[in-house]
């Protein structure tokens, strides 16, 4: 049987953190990754936090190092305005930055809208964990998730998680012939 791939979800906003609307960041997660990923099975860590570095460098480091999540995708604060700090607080906790997956997520959303270079988004290794800064919008997370995903199960290889198998109709992972598995 293989390990359950662990995965903190941590959508980012001052507003639906207050209860001012319903968050929208963590069900477009969860949805995308329910359909995209066939194996292991997931198991989720959620959280909905402000927009407040230290919160967000707290609750990286309580999934990654406490909860041993193998897989961190955070969602909103990754813009210009002075309460987006998601990149600083992730930049803050990384062991080691991964440029490739902010460049391609910018590539990717300046297919749909202009603005896209005004984002911020990139990932990073902490311990055990890929951790990824998403965008805010439902319809942006999945168009960057369909843009970056491909890589994302070998990068948890390399780094010591659970084989990660998709839906190759969806987003078909990248590994060299050296480390494909056979399917079970």
């Amino acid at each position: 049987m293989s390990e359950q791939l662990l995965v903190g979800l941590v959508s980012i906003s001052d507003r639906a953190s207050g209860g001012v609307y319903q968050d929208a960041g963590l069900p477009a997660l969860k949805d995308w990754l329910g359909k995209a990923v066939t194996s292991p099975a997931i198991r989720y860590e959620e959280r909905l936090i402000p927009d407040e570095q230290p919160v967000i460098e707290a609750t990286l480091k309580e999934l990654v190092d406490r909860a041993g999540c193998h897989l961190v995708l955070t969602t909103g604060g990754t813009g210009p305005a002075k309460r987006d700090v998601t990149p600083e607080a992730t930049l803050a906790v990384a062991d080691k930055v991964m440029p490739g997956f902010g460049e391609q997520m910018r590539a990717v959303s300046l297919k749909y809208v202009p603005t896209a270079i005004l984002s911020r988004q990139l990932a990073v290794v902490r311990k055990q964990a890929l951790v990824i800064n998403l965008p805010g919008q439902p319809k942006a997370i999945k168009e960057t998730l369909d843009g970056v995903f491909a890589a994302v199960p070998y990068c948890i290889d390399l780094i010591g998680g659970p084989y990660i198998e998709t839906d190759e109709a969806l987003v078909k992972a990248f590994r060299p012939k050296s480390a494909i598995r056979p399917k079970t």
